[in-house]
């Protein structure tokens, strides 16, 4: 068994400086979990990085018990996409575990869905935990109000990791110094996109809070703190016309359909 984790750089919410990205590390710990338990079968960990070799904070995942780091020398700016496409189908792995998005750069959270595109594999997100690993994998997905659930899917799998995933272990000082960094040298591929971009650093907005007029301080309060319930409804197995209708009657009450698409969609049930 064959298992890649794409590790990124992260950036620390405080002072800025990069750091292993703690989702990624996440998804790390789930790689190593694998490793281990023999119940699975012999598994063998591609950790994969695309960026600059020389960044200390890569250490961090070699101390967490990495023996090899493989980096894509991919410069600062350009698409990590096409060579971490050509990586992928060089080693074919089983399973590839990524977090959900990198925490610095655009952060967009499409590389994982673009890879399974690619390597032709299934793929399902927000995975909290990994139950049986055979000739398919059985995951344990996170979903909204801390509910779960298993979907079991064929391999070759694309597996983001959510956030509610076990707590990855802190690395070793010796074990980062003795692991390996291999750089690889790839063509790399401008991002068109971002270069049409203008970035600034980001600052939190305030929230409009949609009090009353005339509320006191403790509605204030209480609106503040006090978490919010949506408007959304828990659907168990529902069959697909109940879905389908559920989904209409949510888009008609959003108005995100107007009057016209109401229309035709109701001659259409008619």
């Amino acid at each position: 068994m064959r298992i890649a984790v794409f590790l990124s750089l992260g950036r620390h919410p405080a002072n800025g400086r990069a750091r292993r990205a703690e989702l990624d590390a996440k998804a790390l710990e789930l790689a190593l979990g694998l490793a281990v338990d023999l119940t699975w079968g012999p598994s063998e960990i591609h950790a994969v990085h695309a960026g600059d070799p020389s960044a200390d904070a890569l250490r961090d995942y070699l101390g967490m018990g990495l023996h090899r780091l493989h980096v894509l020398d991919v410069a600062h700016g350009d698409d990590p996409v096409p060579a971490l496409k050509a990586h992928l189908e060089a080693i074919r792995p089983d399973i590839v575990l990524t977090g959900l998005r990198a925490e610095a750069g655009e952060g967009s959270g499409m590389v994982p869905y673009l890879l399974a595109e690619a390597l032709r594999a299934s793929l399902v997100a927000d995975v909290a935990g990994i139950v049986s690993l055979g000739d398919e994998v059985t995951v344990l997905q996170a979903l909204p109000r801390g509910r779960r659930r298993q979907v079991t899917l064929r391999l070759p799998a694309v597996l983001p990791v959510n956030a509610a995933a076990p707590e990855p272990r802190a690395p070793a000082f010796a074990r980062a110094r003795r692991g390996i960094i291999e750089p690889h040298a790839v063509e790399s591929v401008a991002d068109g996109f971002l270069t049409m971009c203008e970035t600034e650093p980001w600052r939190a907005r305030p929230k409009r809070m949609g009090l009353p007029t005339g509320a006191s301080a403790a509605q204030r309060m209480k609106a503040m703190t006090e978490a919010r319930a949506g408007d959304g409804q828990v659907m168990v197995r529902p069959t697909p016309d109940e879905a389908a209708a559920a989904l209409y009657d949510y888009l008609v009450a959003h108005r995100f359909l107007g009057p016209e698409e109401d229309s035709r969609s109701a001659d259409t049930k008619k």
